[in-house]
């Protein structure tokens, strides 16, 4: 029961330091995500062209670098 009561203090905590964005910081994060969304629509349809994984990946990966972490853009499946 102690740690149910921590685990909420540090939750609310933790609250203020994400409403602390400002609006200029929140629009950046919008733009990334959507920098990335398209950057893996793009190696969607690299895929569905037919194209080898491995080309894909590649463009992916140049279409995302300095936008989000990993060899995978920020997103993991398994396969």
């Amino acid at each position: 029961m102690h740690l149910r009561r921590s685990l909420w203090l540090i939750a609310l905590l933790a609250l203020p330091a994400w409403a602390q964005h400002s609006e200029q910081e929140r629009q950046q994060d919008i733009q990334k995500h959507r920098a990335i969304a398209a950057a893996h629509e793009a190696a969607a349809r690299c895929l569905a062209s037919g194209k080898d994984e491995k080309v894909c990946l590649k463009e992916l990966q140049t279409a995302c670098k300095g936008l989000a972490l990993g060899k995978y853009c920020g997103m993991r499946h398994s396969h």
